[in-house]
């Protein structure tokens, strides 16, 4: 069953000639695995990595450039010239603490020396067993920041369908031939987010669901966070509910069912097993900008909450109060190539399959 506050991708890089398997986190300012000796531990796949068997690895001091740009309020130095040490909380108390280093990474066949990362020496969660987070946010210590050099600051991802077993894609640099796209790349421009200036936000101009637009005033006045670690889409409560009454007019006479989870729009398609989620399904039209759209077809549009097609849901919730982010989630983002250049400060969208 699909958890729908959170859903975790992960990639597998080499650090300090140790294979890791990260967790992939668009919010994280910073790289970090678990490091030995560690207290507490958490219960991890691979073994912790020892830096002391890594002839590559070197501590940050205090008095660095690289320590300075830490964000003041994970920075813990005691004098300048100590080991520079971070410390990032999560919510539901999850938190990781250590010291900040250097170590060579290799992704794919690409070498970055001098790579920046948190060495985490007290580390308490599950991070569902991998040895911690690949930070992809805009910050000056990120991935994204550290790598600018080799991959000009742009990355790109292309998700797999929740109802396959197969693997997407993390790509970094912006070399078009290893896109496998079957529509053009539309581009819109990301939106400065004074409060969360780090996160990736675009304008949502409008939304059309089988070519009919969508009439809301909110719509192009309010920014939208894209985020792959969460699984669906919250809209505004004015704007679900015109999505929520058009998608229903396409299935007139068909029984609803109950709510389920989070979900408030369900339908009993007991009848109507024959149906193809991928063609039968109104797709739905997320407009960015004037040219940038996101096409979300039946199979990212709904959840199969009982196998017997007795309640099959809309897997999109509303907001309580219009002044809550709206999110574009994963699900929504499956067989999607999705490019971040934040040299540019755009953010584009093209059809792919991704399994």
């Amino acid at each position: 069953m699909i958890s729908f506050s959170r859903i975790n991708y992960v990639v597998t890089v080499e650090l300090g000639g140790h294979n890791t398997p990260l967790l992939i986190d668009k919010g994280s300012n910073l790289t970090w695995i678990q490091c030995e000796p560690c207290d507490p531990c958490y219960d991890q796949q691979e073994p912790i990595f020892n830096p002391s068997r890594s002839p590559s690895y070197k501590p940050i001091l205090c008095n660095s450039t690289t320590c300075n740009n830490l964000e003041y309020y994970t920075r813990d130095c005691v004098t300048k010239s100590s080991t520079c040490q971070y410390y990032i909380r999560y919510g539901d108390s999850l938190y990781t603490f250590g010291n900040l280093a250097t170590d060579r990474l290799v992704l794919g066949t690409t070498l970055v020396k001098d790579f920046v990362f948190g060495c985490g020496w007290a580390n308490y969660g599950s991070f569902d067993g991998f040895s911690g987070l690949l930070g992809l946010a805009r910050s000056n210590l990120s991935m994204v920041s550290d790598t600018y050099s080799v991959f000009g600051g742009v990355f790109s991802y292309c998700l797999p369908s929740m109802n396959t077993k197969g693997s997407g894609s993390l790509m970094l640099g912006d070399d078009p031939s290893f896109y496998k796209n079957l529509t053009p790349i539309s581009y819109t421009n990301l939106i400065a987010n004074t409060e969360m200036p780090n996160l990736y936000f675009v304008n949502l101009t409008g939304i059309s669901i089988d070519r009919v637009a969508l009439q809301d005033p909110s719509l192009g006045h309010k920014e939208i966070l894209i985020d792959s670690g969460t699984a669906i889409t919250w809209l505004g409560p004015t704007v679900y509910h015109a999505v929520k009454t058009e998608f229903l007019k396409h299935f007139k006479g068909v029984p609803q069912a109950p709510a389920f989870s989070i979900f408030d729009t369900c339908l009993n398609l007991s009848g109507y097993k024959e149906l193809d989620l991928e063609h039968d399904i109104p797709k739905m039209e997320m407009h960015f900008g004037t040219d940038a759209k996101l096409t979300v077809y039946g199979a990212g549009l709904l959840y199969i909450a009982n196998i017997d097609m007795s309640q099959v849901c809309l897997v999109i919730a509303g907001r309580s109060d219009a002044d809550e982010i709206s999110t574009i989630g994963s699900y929504q983002q499956t067989n999607t190539r999705v490019v971040y250049n934040t040299k540019t400060s755009t953010l584009g969208f093209a059809e792919e399959i991704c399994s």
